[in-house]
């Protein structure tokens, strides 16, 4: 009964850190909890911040590392925000020892 618990907990963390994103900048993740925010992408020549920009969010959440739901695409971020023309875009990353996970795409523009 102790070996098959101690299995089922060893492969329910090794699914939650399974998780897949593919992203230009990945900080480390820790194993216990991890939140952190990074550029969805690596080129930011000429990319302007404007203080007025729209802003939108779409995310996509994961529980026990078996069951993600959402939609973290940049058209349905743009959506949400009402905007026609993305100038940069953010992600956020957040987990709990793999049993909540949150992956938040923010798109910037007009």
């Amino acid at each position: 009964m102790k070996h098959g618990l101690l299995l089922l907990l060893a492969v329910l963390v090794c699914v939650g850190l399974a998780g897949c994103y593919a992203t230009p900048v990945k900080p480390p993740t820790g194993w216990v909890y991890s939140q952190f925010k990074a550029p969805l992408s690596a080129d930011l020549q000429g990319v302007k911040v404007d203080p007025n920009a729209k802003m939108g969010s779409a995310k996509v959440e994961a529980y026990l590392g078996i069951v993600a739901t959402g939609d973290c695409s940049a058209a349905a971020a743009a959506k949400d925000g009402g905007i026609a023309n993305i100038t940069h875009a953010d992600y956020e990353y957040f987990n709990v020892l793999g049993l909540y996970q949150k992956f938040t795409v923010t798109v910037y523009g007009n």
